[in-house]
């Protein structure tokens, strides 16, 4: 008769680790691994596994390429709600306008979202032909340039079913390089993947700590496409994006480009 207080308790011993786990994962400065949170809340290395995976699904932890780990897609959404989204739309808005004048595409600022990219503001194109205005909308982070930089930085975690195939070599952009590939170049590509005559290209943003936290993209119809052109658009990208990290407090001389 005392199943159900017994299932209760337990239950409830579970919710209290795993937010204990949260806790020591936030208060924590460099991403720990699954051991060392074992270690210092004294919880079995198994029990911990399973509760960082419980957290890991619900978007609340994710891991990094190298196996450390740190505040999920979740956490940080709402982080740059209450501190300083307004403030990256803000800081980015002239970059977006200089990019689109310059290219004369579509320019977007894209922040990771669970599973998906959020779209924070857009430059429209100035061709008749363009990409439809997706500012507060999701697109899918798998087969978007936004979603691979936040795959090749760890900001968001691969998919799971039914892209468990999603691997460095069927993550590659257009130029068939996979996730490491894009992280060596610093710039993700992709043609007809999202959805078929969109091309799009995209660079990471990083805020103080060196964290890439959003991306920036120009996207056009592929009849638009030229020898050459992606390469150059993320060149500029690239050299835009760092611009707007400096502007978040990223120095890239004493952090390298983490």
């Amino acid at each position: 008769m005392s199943t159900p207080a017994i299932t209760t308790q337990t239950g409830t011993q579970s919710i209290d680790r795993a937010a204990q786990l949260l806790v020591h994962l936030l208060e924590t400065d460099a991403p720990p691994t699954v051991g060392e949170l074992s270690a210092r809340s004294g919880l079995p290395k198994s029990t911990t596994s399973r509760l960082v995976g419980a957290l890991e699904r619900q978007g609340l932890v994710q891991r990094e390429p190298a196996g450390g780990l740190r505040p999920g897609a979740v956490l940080t959404r709402y982080a740059r709600r209450e501190s300083g989204e307004a403030e990256l739309v803000e800081l980015a808005a002239e970059t977006l306008d200089l990019l689109a004048a310059e290219t004369g595409e579509t320019a977007n600022l894209g922040v990771p979202a669970p599973g998906s990219v959020e779209l924070l503001d857009q430059r429209d194109s100035r061709h008749f032909l363009g990409s439809t205005n997706w500012v507060g909308r999701l697109v899918p982070a798998h087969g978007s340039a936004l979603g691979k930089v936040f795959f090749a930085w760890g900001s968001l975690p691969l998919p799971a079913e039914p892209y468990a195939r999603l691997t460095e070599a069927t993550a590659s952009d257009a130029a068939g390089l996979g996730l490491d590939g894009i992280r060596a170049r610093g710039y993700a590509t992709t043609v007809d993947e999202l959805e078929p005559g969109l091309w799009a290209v995209a660079a990471p943003v990083r805020d103080g700590s060196g964290r890439v936290i959003a991306a920036l993209s120009v996207s056009g119809p592929s009849v638009r496409v030229r020898r050459g052109l992606l390469d150059r658009i993320g060149r500029r990208l690239v050299a835009e994006a760092d611009g707007v990290s400096a502007r978040l407090g990223h120095d890239a001389r004493k952090r390298g480009v983490a």
